[in-house]
């Protein structure tokens, strides 16, 4: 599908891409509990190695065309370095920060899709209802996440904070240009790409960098087959069908029940309380969620991209030259 048939997203996709963000929810806490046992990079690459393995199934299955010609590598490469890079962010600030921290400045990601989709997707403008609604649904996480952020402020969680936002940001950079691609290149190659990148990357990086025990246990193993199998093999290709369909800005929004659902799971798993805070941050990131599917009035077709760009042409910003 070309980019400029992203469609409004359809009530029984915004399902779908609500149980999506639930299983998302839990992705900060199997990383959390898998730095225990082992390092960063190490984490990294057994990820990618795990969700490739989901990837090359379903390709099987689905009989994608996964091999590369010339004329992608460009891409290809530009997704595999966004994700490499995205992930050291993410796996290094939840080695500095708190779990909480982690969910909240992680899920940052929709703001930064929806921002740039309004420069980078045709036809995904970000009216005014849309930003109020990004605004609302926001607020709606930081009111959720209040109890768990706290106050400390010592330089490690500071730290760790500051290096889930760049994560949270990449995220949502490499999400739009995988949307970017769409109806260009298979979903399966882009996804086994990044992966067999990441890993070519990471497993090197890891075995000079990192001098921590090899060690394998039960928790290491629940925590791996969660960020590899359920996070970056099905949902990331459940997260890209969704993106290559329906506009990115409001499938992103809707991502932001993630910290909702993390902290209802983190009630039924760890006991933790349902608090008035929890309540009124659902309610903000429902309504913002709602408003934030409102679209404008369709741009004219001069400001809309063309879709005769080629698959490895740069992403511009439209209306500019480089």
């Amino acid at each position: 599908m070309p980019p400029s048939q992203h469609r409004s997203i359809t009530p029984r996709a915004g399902a779908f891409t609500i149980f999506v963000s639930a299983l998302w929810s839990g992705n900060s806490i199997a990383i959390k509990s898998g730095l225990e046992y082992a390092p960063p990079l190490r984490l990294g690459w057994y990820r990618f190695l795990t969700g490739a393995i989901v990837i090359v199934i379903w390709a099987i299955y689905t009989r994608a065309d996964l091999r590369v010609r010339r004329s992608e590598l460009r891409v290809l490469t530009i997704l595999g370095l966004l994700f490499c890079v995205q992930l050291a962010f993410m796996n290094l600030g939840l080695k500095y920060t708190t779990a909480g921290h982690g969910a909240v400045l992680g899920v940052t990601f929709p703001i930064w899709m929806a921002i740039l989709a309004h420069f980078f997707i045709a036809g995904d403008r970000l009216v005014p209802s849309r930003l109020i609604g990004i605004l609302v649904a926001y607020v709606g996480v930081v009111v959720i996440s209040l109890d768990g952020l706290g106050g400390d402020a010592s330089g490690e969680v500071l730290l760790g904070d500051i290096l889930s936002i760049i994560g949270g940001f990449l995220l949502g950079a490499r999400l739009i240009y995988n949307a970017r691609q769409s109806g260009r290149m298979d979903p399966n190659k882009l996804l086994l790409a990044q992966a067999a990148f990441g890993a070519v990357v990471f497993i090197p990086a890891g075995l000079i960098l990192e001098g921590e025990p090899w060690l394998m246990n039960k928790e290491l193993a629940i925590s791996i087959f969660y960020q590899g199998a359920v996070i970056a093999g099905f949902g990331f290709i459940a997260n890209l069908w969704l993106i290559q369909r329906y506009l990115p800005s409001q499938v992103g929004v809707l991502n932001l029940s993630q910290p909702v659902f993390g902290i209802i799971l983190a009630w039924l798993i760890l006991d933790e309380p349902l608090t008035n805070l929890l309540w009124a941050g659902a309610i903000l990131v429902t309504l913002g969620a709602g408003l934030a599917q409102r679209r404008g009035k369709t741009p004219p077709r001069s400001c809309l991209r063309t879709t005769s760009e080629p698959a490895t042409s740069n992403i511009r910003i439209t209306g500019t030259d480089e």
